[in-house]
């Protein structure tokens, strides 16, 4: 059996199973939910079992409280596929007054149902479990950490053995755990590739039992691959499919397809940074285009890690998806949100998590090299400089995250901090 690597969602879930009396747990498949949850479980029902499958389905639409029976906490899998588990176990929750009793994991979010009644709240908690982050599966050295960054920045130091190589490789592998514990390169690689086929052969037309066309799904995520970092609204994406792919389509099928993968936690886009500034600039609304995991970006385009250390251009498109993966991993530890900020004029920062308390940190992410950095260095002053901080905060720091460099350190000219990737951790 392969050793079950510590998440930092393992403390949060036991947080919040001490907070509350259940937790859902969501995320893409494969990425580890059903592994997390049984770690911290006495018993389980895989409502997904094809041996019991049909049993599970009858038995909660006519006797579901027997199935919330067994040792707690209980882990419900794939609840979704029974939607009325949900009122059902904030009910359960109600009658025995006691917090850490459910579990609930799905690799989907399920349509509205008629017979959910309830939100849940004051019962539920809710955990999003990512793919993993490089501190996770072992390629940060954890040096750095981000948590610490937000109390102080007089002292920090940090090394990374993360090559341009190997960085590549991490990109195209992703995070995904079974991948992360593959010691055959191939292998790894292999992982994404197939996550991608199997997207858009059946989980993007099972998620909401709309038959969706799989070479149409290829096509949006090629698309998709191609505006990371990007805030392409739907019609931007339809005008790159056509230019492209030469396919008649409308913007309410390209909502349609977008959907259906954020319902599955395929994509997730950043919410645009709304600060207070100094001058009336306006600021960029829009959503900036994201994968969960950089290896679907590649996977969409039939990239592997030569082609990204061949064109530095557009590997710097798929580091930056690798960079807010981590960043999301490290901020759900925080207990904060990442976002992107960018005005009429352009100025742009490509992360800024943001803290319950108001502190928050500006981030731009470059490949690597000194005019790389420096213009990073430079975006961030300019943005820090615009900040009222008569109504806000100022900024905990400024960081310029790298993929290259074997030294975290902080500029002496100007205080920004200068982190690789390699040993960030939350």
């Amino acid at each position: 059996m392969k050793e079950y690597k510590k998440r930092i969602a393992d403390l949060l879930l036991a947080d919040k199973l001490e907070a509350m009396g259940a937790v859902l747990i969501e995320g893409p498949k494969y990425c580890g939910k059903t592994t997390l949850a049984s770690q911290q479980a006495n018993s389980i029902l895989y409502m997904a079992d094809p041996d019991t499958k049909s049993q599970n389905l009858a038995m909660a639409q006519t006797n579901i409280k027997r199935l919330l029976e067994g040792e707690t906490p209980r882990l419900i899998d794939e609840w979704q596929l029974a939607p009325q588990f949900w009122d059902a176990v904030r009910n359960e929750v109600d009658k025995r007054d006691e917090d850490g009793q459910f579990m609930l994991t799905g690799s989907a979010v399920p349509p509205k149902q008629d017979n959910i009644f309830h939100s849940g709240t004051g019962r539920m908690a809710w955990l999003k479990l990512r793919t993993m982050s490089l501190w996770e599966s072992g390629e940060s050295s954890g040096d750095v950490s981000l948590g610490a960054l937000f109390r102080n920045t007089d002292t920090i130091d940090g090394t990374s053995n993360i090559d341009i190589d190997q960085l590549a490789f991490l990109t195209c592998r992703g995070g995904w755990p079974k991948a992360t514990l593959k010691t055959n390169r191939k292998a790894a690689l292999l992982q994404a590739k197939e996550y991608y086929e199997a997207v858009c052969r059946y989980d993007v037309s099972r998620v909401d039992d709309v038959e969706r066309d799989p070479e149409l799904t290829k096509r949006l995520m090629r698309s998709y691959a191609r505006n990371q970092g990007a805030q392409a609204s739907a019609g931007t994406i339809l005008a790159d499919i056509r230019a492209n792919e030469s396919d008649n389509l409308s913007e309410n099928t390209i909502y349609s397809y977008i959907k259906a993968l954020k319902m599955i936690f395929v994509i997730e886009d950043a919410l645009a940074w709304n600060p207070n500034l100094r001058s009336k600039t306006a600021i960029r609304t829009s959503d900036t285009r994201y994968f969960t995991d950089p290896s679907m970006a590649v996977a969409a385009l039939g990239l592997g890690p030569e082609d990204l250390v061949n064109d530095l251009n557009t590997f710097g498109l798929f580091f930056e998806t690798l960079c807010i993966r981590d960043l999301r991993v490290y901020a759900d530890a925080l207990g904060g949100t990442v976002y992107h900020y960018r005005d009429k004029c352009n100025l742009e920062c490509d992360a800024v998590v943001h803290l319950e308390n108001g502190s928050f940190g500006l981030i731009e992410i470059k490949l690597g090299c000194n005019d790389l950095i420096n213009e990073g260095a430079h975006n961030l002053q300019a943005l820090a400089s615009k900040l009222d901080t008569t109504k806000m905060k100022k900024p905990a720091f400024l960081m310029v995250l790298t993929g290259v460099g074997n030294y975290a350190y902080k500029r002496p000219e100007d205080g920004v901090l200068v982190v690789p990737i390699g040993c960030l951790k939350d």
